[in-house]
């Protein structure tokens, strides 16, 4: 693959990644039903989308969002945590929302600011035999005190966390080194030092606090497509596959790192990891329009993009701890990093990422959205 192709899917990951860090989904009717409009930025005025006075429900994903009955964050506001909230009658809001921001993830907010907690998924972590999500899976909704009953020690390489924290440590039950993974995507369980060295399992409580130290690295936001309670599915006609290439002979992963930052440095964002999540699914957006909104509860994320937490920059040089995209040479040969699938459905295009080629159909729910 030349160098504008690579760069190329680098920027359209970094696009993706970056919307799907902070999305919102609103729905007309109670219980997700209905017409839908997402937002993954500020929206001072609904009037301009022609949703104004028309939420019922909401999906809220990677991060926290305000909500505002007037327009340009006028009125009663209330503070919305990721989750699914199928009605908006318990706070207040049903049909009277106007305008629409994110939360920056470090600000302090007062508890009677928040809506009521919002419907809880349940707790899954899926194991992968090989790095990027490949290989033979392992999947669990309950503490597994010894992976050798499953026929998996010491051979998890990577990780999808979905619902809830997880408590990962090397011996069985959960004796030596263990790491507590937050839901999302992990491609390589290098970064945290247990590649091939995982024995037992854990989600940890809710309301319990985790000291900074035990915790793995950040994770990918993952796409849930995971089928609802009693969600009706239906399958829709496939219209279009194209295979994306990844780098030949290239094996990625990333690590946690202290590095010097001088002051006349420049962050260069590093190359798009791509990699298979629960389902195969990487993300699912609707067409029309510009062709950039994800429409879908979980976002449509091609891969992770590295980023780094620098402080402000006051001359010389200073440390901060950044996300290191790590690659090494590997044989074999280039075979496609993921399908761009075109899909219809009542009407409507979709496009949806997968890690393997589709049948002439895929399963959906109402909306449009990817179940598995």
């Amino acid at each position: 693959m030349n160098t504008i192709m690579r760069n190329a899917l680098a920027a359209a990951g970094l696009i993706l990644a970056t919307q799907a860090a902070a999305q919102v989904t609103f729905y007309e009717n109670e219980g997700f039903q209905g017409r839908t409009f997402t937002a993954n930025q500020q929206i001072d005025n609904f009037q301009r989308q022609g949703f104004n006075d028309l939420a019922s429900s909401v999906v809220v994903v990677g991060n926290r969002w305000e909500v505002c009955e007037d327009a340009r964050f006028n009125g009663r506001c209330v503070v919305l945590r990721p989750g699914r909230y199928p009605t908006l009658s318990a706070m207040g809001l049903n049909d009277r929302i106007s305008s629409v921001r994110s939360v920056n993830a470090n600000a302090q907010i007062d508890d009677h600011r928040y809506a009521p907690m919002p419907a809880p998924t349940a707790p899954q972590i899926t194991f992968f035999e090989s790095e990027g999500f490949q290989g033979r899976n392992f999947t669990t909704n309950q503490e597994v005190r010894n992976f050798q009953r499953y026929g998996f020690n010491d051979r998890a390489s990577s990780a999808v966390v979905l619902g809830d924290r997880w408590e990962v440590c090397e011996d069985n039950r959960f004796g030596g080194r263990c790491v507590v993974l937050r839901p999302g995507r992990y491609p390589s369980l290098a970064a945290m030092g247990l590649n091939d060295r995982a024995s037992s399992v854990r989600t940890v409580a809710r309301a319990a606090r985790i000291e900074d130290n035990r915790y793995a690295p950040a994770p990918v936001a993952a796409y849930d497509n995971r089928r609802r309670y009693n969600e009706r599915v239906y399958e829709a006609d496939v219209t279009s596959v194209r295979a994306v290439v990844a780098d030949s002979g290239q094996r990625c992963w990333v690590e946690r790192e202290q590095v010097i930052q001088e002051q006349r440095s420049t962050n260069a964002v590093p190359g798009a990891i791509v990699g298979a999540i629960i389902g195969g699914v990487l993300g699912h957006q609707v067409g029309g329009g510009s062709g950039q909104k994800i429409a879908t509860v979980g976002g449509a994320i091609a891969g992770g993009v590295v980023g780094a937490n620098v402080g402000a920059r006051s001359g010389g040089q200073q440390t901060a701890a950044q996300d290191v995209q790590r690659c090494e040479t590997v044989q074999g040969q280039a075979r496609p990093a993921y399908w761009d699938v075109t899909y219809n459905f009542r009407g409507q295009d979709h496009t949806v990422q997968m890690t393997t080629p589709p049948g002439s159909t895929v399963r959906v729910n109402a909306q449009g959205e990817p179940r598995a």
